[in-house]
C-alpha cells in the first residue's frame, strides 16, 4: 500500500518572479511531488494555496497519510479552519512535512507553540549540511555531510521546542549554524522540519535533497492509520472504575455529563 501524500504549496513566487519561474515552471510543489513520485511506495499529489479550501478539504486530508508544506510570501492567507482541521488530522496521526520558510506557517507555529523565528540572509551562500544522526531513517543512504552551492542562510537561535531528534546541522560561508533536519511527534503525528528550499534556487532538483524528502515521507508516515479517539474526553462512570469505588464529596458533573472545552 502507497503512501498517500499531498504536498502543499503557496504557488505564489512561481507566478510572480520570473526567476523562481524559471527554476520552476510547473510549481515548486509539482517538483517535489514528482520527485517523491520516483519511489514506488509514495503516491504524491499537489495542493495549492489558490484552491478551494487551499485543496485541503476535510475529505482529502482524511484519506492523506503524510502532509508536505512549502509556504512563504503570504503566511496569513492561509485560513484559521484549515489550519485546525489539519493539526486535528496530525493528532490523529498524518505526518507532516514542513520545509525552509514554512516555519513561520500557521501550522507550523501552532503544532509547535512557539515563535518558531530565526536569522536569514539571502546570499546564495555554500550550505553544508552535517549527517548527525545518521542511524536515523531520515538519513538513509546518504553520506556523513552535503552542499548545496547557492541557499539561503537561516541561523541560530531558532525559537522551536526541543526535537525528539536532530538529524542535520547546516554550516553556511558566513559563519552561521543552523538545526536543519528536526523531528517531533505531536499526539500520533510524526513531523518533520527540513531547512533548504529558498525558491531562487534548484534546490528541490538536487537528487540528495530529494532523497531526504522521500526518506521524510517514509519516515513521517504512521501505518497504524488514524487514531480518532484521540479528541475523546469520556466521563468514566463510577459503576465503570476498573476497581470499585464508592462516590464521595461534591461535584460539578452529572453522571455522564460531557466536561468543559
Amino acid at each position: 500500500m502507497t503512501i498517500r501524500t499531498v504536498v502543499w504549496g503557496e504557488n505564489i513566487h512561481e507566478q510572480t518572479n520570473k526567476v523562481v519561474a524559471g527554476i520552476y515552471p510547473e510549481g515548486m510543489h509539482t517538483t517535489i511531488a514528482k520527485a517523491l513520485n520516483t519511489d514506488t511506495g509514495i503516491n504524491a499529489t499537489t495542493a495549492t494555496l489558490q484552491e478551494p479550501e487551499h485543496g485541503l478539504s476535510e475529505a482529502r486530508l482524511k484519506d492523506t497519510d503524510v502532509l508536505v508544506w512549502w509556504g512563504h510570501k503570504d503566511h496569513g492567507a492561509v485560513k484559521d479552519e484549515i489550519v485546525e482541521r489539519v493539526a486535528k488530522r496530525v493528532w490523529e496521526g498524518m505526518g507532516l512535512l514542513v520545509l525552509h520558510s514554512g516555519h513561520f506557517s500557521k501550522i507550523f507555529k501552532r503544532l509547535m507553540g512557539t515563535p518558531c523565528a530565526l536569522r536569514w540572509r539571502e546570499a546564495g551562500e555554500r550550505e553544508r549540511l552535517w549527517v548527525i544522526n545518521p542511524r536515523h531513517p531520515i538519513a538513509a543512504g546518504l553520506g556523513e555531510h552535503f552542499e548545496l552551492e547557492n541557499e539561503e542562510m537561516y541561523g541560530e537561535q531558532f525559537s522551536v521546542p526541543e526535537p525528539l531528534e536532530t538529524v542535520f546541522i547546516s554550516w553556511f560561508q558566513g559563519g552561521e549554524v543552523f538545526r536543519s533536519g528536526m523531528t517531533w511527534r505531536r499526539g500520533a503525528g510524526n513531523i518533520f522540519y527540513f531547512r533548504p528550499g529558498h525558491e531562487t534556487y534548484p534546490t528541490y532538483h538536487n537528487e540528495t535533497v530529494q532523497k531526504v524528502l522521500i526518506n521524510g515521507v517514509k519516515w513521517a508516515h504512521n501505518p497504524l492509520g488514524t487514531q480518532a479517539n484521540i479528541h475523546d474526553a469520556p466521563n468514566v462512570p463510577v459503576e465503570k472504575a476498573l476497581e470499585p469505588i464508592v462516590e464521595r464529596g461534591p461535584k460539578l458533573h452529572q453522571a455522564g455529563e460531557a466536561g468543559y472545552r
